[in-house]
């Protein structure tokens, strides 16, 4: 094997091996992302239903219509 083609090699494993570095950094950064996120909605969503019944307890019962005669 001559000189170059073992550089040659070595180039394209080298650029392997860094994509797939690369790859799995990308992967681990949206899973992060992505859960810290599910947290948020999770936190969101328990605080949007406690302002639902807040509402509801100030609205009180539905009217109904009274026809008088």
């Amino acid at each position: 094997m001559s000189a170059e083609l073992i550089a040659i090699l070595t180039l394209g494993v080298t650029i392997v091996v860094s994509m797939l570095a690369g790859f799995g950094w990308v992967v681990r950064r949206v899973d992060a992302v992505d859960s810290r996120l599910g947290q948020r909605i999770d936190r969101l969503s328990d605080e949007m239903t406690e302002v639902k019944i807040a509402i509801a307890r100030l609205e009180g019962p539905p009217r109904h219509l009274s026809l008088s005669r």
